[in-house]
């Protein structure tokens, strides 16, 4: 280990040398070798030696004595530094960087998962190499997707590859509002629910760059050809723009999921970027930077997240024992986060610094549900939403609800649902989804974990029993669903009947809990059209209470404040069904 002191300089003539000043820095000195001497002791010998010999004050040794224990070979050693030092709020600014750079890759880890973690344990990202001459991140972008394999994907991402790539630079940059701009006129895309999602360019490469790192020697491609830190460039350069850097911290967590290309991420910087981003205000970047951070840190966590499942809670650490699950699967217009914020009260959905409980959340699962019930593992999923908005123009087939969810169960699996007792909360198409995954789930035995531990389920408006869409237009029915075959929403639809039929005979049969809410008031989708999504008779699934709310069906699953009854009988109902598994 080398050590480095700084120390002005002096002058050569011992006459000036003399005096108080001198006599000071030849103290210092000693004091600075004595430290030294004593490190070099503390580092040399084993921590289970004693210290009579080290002749120095025991509190001058806190930071040898934790960096020497957090490279023990004893895990539980190991957890005991992390955690002591996360707790350390009284240290100056060197012995904070001394930590940063003197510990390992594990320690780091632990750092960023600790709530309490000083940010000064976390160095800078290195430098950045420059561009390439005469070139740009977006020109460098796009050079990296198309240096990736054309293996292994889903047929409408190659198409759509193709398609980003084949758009020149020029059309690029003369796009409307620039590079990064919301709704250019690029590619073609579609609107739902009023809303414009990006349309630019470098938006497809990033959205498929994301699902070329699904893949594991892809990610080794992107890795090799300087992906790290391309990604962390633009990440750094989109700041003001959250879905360029959602999608990066998307590629960033499926690489994590590869253990072979941690220490890569870890020397890239990444890290200490994330570290920051746990702590942000925002629930989505917060949340984000927690999947790729647990994918790395392989001493407390032994599932992997893949891409879409996030945990909203626990997001650090913790001491708290986790005694069941709480999953939440969206409609397939829905999101992981936005489909279960706080109803919207007319206002604009911005994410804010939460102060007061009563403040306006952006995702009530992490900021109600998480400390009504601290002893549960809260598990929201996601599916590409996006990739079905270009599926709309995709020559392709579009994925069916059978393919779905087999892709979820085997990423739930993968992050261990089944291994506690779990409760099921889905909204509008989420709830077929959740149907057929405990079916499938049912046939394999590899999966019976998931159904042994399966407790009880929450529908919200979810078409058991089909929908009104089937009589209305083929367009009202493609804005509202363009994931999905029309023709599964049928009252008619024989799949749909089936479904319901074979579930409802399993659930009774496994004497699952079932609650049910229902709207009873019309969607009004832009101003034209009004639409009551899913009535009474088809919400009802046959077996649990029915409970019809004065909403609509975008607003059946976002209660207005915590202590209306949506969610004080959502919480009511998860609390009766875990009550056995919370006490034990």
């Amino acid at each position: 280990m080398k050590s480095y002191i700084y120390v002005h300089t002096v002058s050569l003539d011992e006459g000036e040398n003399h005096g108080i000043a001198w006599q000071a820095r030849k103290e210092l000195h000693k004091a600075v070798r004595k430290v030294l001497a004593t490190s070099a002791k503390i580092l040399r010998n084993p921590f289970a030696d004693p210290f009579s010999t080290v002749d120095i004050e025991d509190h001058e040794c806190a930071v040898w004595l934790l960096l020497r224990k957090s490279k023990s070979d004893d895990k539980t050693t190991r957890l005991e530094a992390v955690q002591e030092m996360s707790e350390a709020h009284h240290w100056h600014d060197y012995q904070y960087r001394l930590i940063a750079q003197a510990c390992d890759p594990k320690t780091l880890i632990g750092l960023a998962r600790s709530k309490e973690s000083d940010l000064r344990f976390f160095l800078l990202p290195p430098p950045l190499p420059s561009l390439k001459e005469d070139s740009s991140t977006e020109e460098e972008l796009r050079q990296l997707l198309a240096s990736l394999p054309q293996t292994e994907l889903d047929e409408c991402i190659q198409y759509f590859t193709s398609l980003a790539l084949s758009e020149s630079s020029q059309s690029l940059a003369a796009q409307k509002g620039g590079l990064w701009c919301f709704g250019g006129n690029g590619l073609p895309y579609a609107e739902s629910f009023g809303e414009v999602p990006s349309a630019t360019v470098e938006m497809f490469c990033l959205e498929a760059i994301v699902k070329h790192s699904e893949i594991s020697t892809h990610c080794d491609k992107i890795e090799a050809n300087g992906g790290l830190q391309l990604l962390q460039r633009l990440y750094q350069l989109h700041k003001d723009c959250p879905k360029v850097q959602r999608n990066i911290m998307r590629i960033i967590g499926n690489m994590a999921l590869n253990e072979h290309l941690h220490s890569s991420i870890v020397r890239s910087g990444w890290v200490s970027i994330m570290a920051e981003a746990m702590k942000s205000d925002r629930i989505m970047e917060a949340s984000h930077a927690a999947r790729i951070l647990a994918n790395l840190d392989r001493e407390t966590v032994q599932e992997k997240y893949q891409d879409g499942v996030y945990v909203l809670h626990p997001q650090y650490r913790t001491s708290q024992p986790i005694k069941a699950d709480v999953l939440f699967i969206h409609g397939l217009m829905g999101a992981a986060f936005k489909t279960w914020r706080q109803q919207d009260s007319e206002q604009a959905v911005i994410e804010k610094p939460m102060e007061e409980e009563d403040r306006y959340t952006t995702c009530w699962p992490k900021t109600w549900l998480a400390k009504d019930c601290p002893a549960l593992r809260i598990i929201s999923v996601e599916y590409d939403t996006t990739l079905s908005d270009w599926r709309a123009r995709c020559p392709m087939e579009r994925k069916s609800i059978a393919f779905r969810s087999n892709e979820l169960l085997r990423k739930l699996r993968a992050a261990g649902v089944g291994d506690r007792p779990v409760v099921w909360i889905s909204h509008s198409m989420g709830g077929l989804l959740v149907k057929k995954m405990l079916l499938e789930a049912s046939k394999k035995p590899e999966m019976s974990a998931v159904i042994n531990n399966t407790r009880g389920i929450i529908f919200y408006s979810v078409p058991h029993h089909g929908s009104h869409l089937a009589e209305y237009s083929v367009n009202i029915r493609y804005l509202l669903f363009p994931s999905l075959e029309v023709k599964e929403l049928s009252k008619d639809s024989p799949a749909l009947k089936t479904l319901q039929d074979d579930f409802l005979e399993f659930a009774k049969d496994q004497n699952f809990q079932v609650l049910n809410f229902v709207e009873t008031l019309p969607t009004y989708i832009g101003s034209m059209i009004k639409l009551h999504v899913v009535p009474v008779e088809s919400a009802d699934l046959g077996i649990g209470d029915l409970i019809p709310v004065d909403v609509n069906h975008l607003n059946i699953c976002k209660p207005k404040k915590k202590d209306a009854f949506l969610y004080q009988r959502t919480l009511q109902f998860i609390r009766e069904t875990l009550a056995k598994d919370l006490e034990n």
